[in-house]
Parts: C-alpha cells; sequence; structure tokens
C-alpha cells in the first residue's frame, strides 16, 4: 500500500534529520534548491489505538457551518500505520437540545452522523515552515474532509486561517480547494484568498486519483503562504495581502493543525446517497523548518 521507499515511517525517522526540499510525492519531486529542511515535528500514527494525546485534542458535538457530523474521539484512531477518521450513519441524542430553538446546535434533537476533528491546539504550535500531509481522501457526495490551521491569538478571522485542503462540491462540480482568509472590518467576516480546483483537473491525469494517497503542502515564510498538491502550486497568497483592518499580521504567528471529516452542511453537500461507514486515511503529518 505505501511505497516503503520514499514513505518510511517513524523507525527512520529523527527529529535531528535534516532533509534537502527535494521531498518525494509519487513519482514526482519538487524542483531542487538550496534550502535545506529539519524535520521539527512529525506524528506517523505507527502506534495501533487511539491518537496520541501529546499531539491531539478532540472538539466535541455540533462545531460550525451547520454540518450534520456529531463530532467525537471514538471516530478517531489508528491502525496499519494510518489514521483513520471515520465517518458514519448513526444517530446521537444532542445533550444540548432546547425545544424551539433557533440555533442550530440546539434545535436538533439528534444528530444522524458522526465523524472526528482532531486540533493540535496548545500541543504542537508552529510559525513558519514546510507543513507535509500525505492522506486519501473519499470523494463522495457530503463529505467535507479538510487539513487546515488556525492563528493562537485573536479571533477568527482575524487570527488566520489556512486550508491546505478542503474538499467538496461547488455547483454540482467536485473542488479541491486551497485558501487563506484574514480579517474584515466586519466580525466574524473573512477575506478569502481562494483557490477552487476542479477534481476533474486531477481526475484527467489519473482516472485512478481518489484510491491513492496525496501529498498536501504548505511552504510559509515572513513573506509569503504557498500550498501544493502533490507539488502543484495550488495558491500563493503574500503575507502583505493579509493584514488586518488593525493592521496586524494574522500569520506572523504559530499556528496549530487541525484534521476533520465533516459531512453535509453549508458545503459538504447532500450525504444521503452516500455509503457509510468511509473513511478519511492520513499517513503522517511532518513540519519542517529551515536549518
Amino acid at each position: 500500500m505505501k511505497n516503503s521507499l520514499l514513505y518510511f515511517k517513524a523507525g527512520s525517522l529523527l527529529l535531528g534529520l535534516c532533509i534537502s526540499s527535494q521531498i518525494f510525492a509519487g513519482n514526482n519531486s519538487t524542483p531542487k534548491s538550496k534550502t535545506k529542511w529539519k524535520l521539527v515535528w512529525s506524528d506517523e500514527f505507527n502506534k495501533p489505538g487511539k491518537p496520541d494525546s501529546r499531539n491531539w485534542n478532540f472538539e466535541h458535538g455540533f462545531a460550525r457551518n451547520e454540518e450534520y457530523q456529531w463530532y467525537q474521539a471514538d471516530n478517531a484512531f489508528c491502525e496499519n500505520g494510518l489514521l483513520i477518521i471515520e465517518g458514519r450513519k448513526e444517530e446521537i441524542k444532542n445533550p444540548n437540545y432546547i425545544p424551539g430553538s433557533n440555533n442550530w446546535k440546539t434545535n436538533r434533537e439528534f444528530a444522524h452522523y458522526s465523524a472526528a476533528s482532531m486540533v493540535s491546539e496548545g500541543l504542537r504550535e508552529f510559525q513558519y515552515g514546510r507543513f507535509e500531509i500525505r492522506a486519501r481522501i473519499d470523494t463522495s457526495m457530503g463529505l467535507w474532509p479538510a487539513i487546515w490551521t488556525l492563528g493562537i491569538k485573536g479571533e477568527w478571522p482575524s487570527n488566520g486561517e489556512i486550508d491546505l485542503m478542503e474538499s467538496y462540491p461547488i455547483n454540482g462540480e467536485h473542488c479541491i480547494l486551497a485558501n487563506v482568509a484574514s480579517g474584515t472590518t466586519r466580525r466574524y467576516n473573512a477575506k478569502w484568498h481562494s483557490q477552487k480546483t476542479l477534481l476533474k483537473h486531477f481526475l484527467e491525469k489519473d482516472p485512478q486519483w481518489p484510491s491513492k494517497f496525496h501529498i498536501w503542502r504548505m511552504d510559509w515564510d515572513e513573506n509569503t503562504i504557498k500550498l501544493y498538491l502533490d507539488n502543484e502550486l495550488l495558491n500563493e497568497t503574500k503575507q502583505s495581502d493579509t493584514v488586518n483592518p488593525d493592521g496586524s499580521y494574522p500569520f506572523r504567528q504559530p499556528q496549530y493543525i487541525l484534521l476533520n471529516l465533516a459531512i453535509g452542511g453549508q458545503n459538504g453537500g447532500d450525504p444521503s446517497k452516500t455509503k457509510f461507514p468511509n473513511r478519511y486515511e492520513v499517513d503522517y503529518v511532518r513540519v519542517y523548518q529551515k536549518k
């Protein structure tokens, strides 16, 4: 399943390992450069069972975007060297239910789906570097997997959000998104630098694309944020274009990592005809910084 020559696991990785910017992805590699990278943290998900509590916390219940799923830690586990975030169709009673409420989090007596959202906040936070996540996503309707980061200080979106990956349909066509969001003069209203790439763009290159693992990468420094998929640049955003109205730079502070599978909601689409359970699989999360 994994190419052991290219994707060796933690047993052969050391935090002191220094590598060049030639990181392999499938049969392609990044262009050679003089930049030297040092691996400063990784989670290889090699230990079966629950994800490492030194790296991850969990969200619980209804979280955002009017999504259908109930987040619970039980839906995330490690097996065969992979992190599995499992989407399930099941009925879960909402303990916060209030009859007649106008709040979407409290007016639903039951959740009809479950999934997991893992968050490194307070545990693993980084400012600048190269972030690499090797994952396989299910592109079925209604599923909304994501790899993203948030700044540790400030209210959203002025704290800064980076979406290395989101996957959901737009106007009936499935897209892979790479986004950067910062603040505006309106509270909770983001300024988005978004790039939407149709899934068929990748399917034209490889009809088996959804069944394979891919590498999502962010190269982030004090000047730019660059988001890649299998070494293809999807989004390049200048730090100078993300300045908040108060003059602060949201991406000149540490960010923490989120891995989650959402279902339905404002962007996920209709999951009613999608087969459950299904899986969002992550091989590794690695963070490098310049040597």
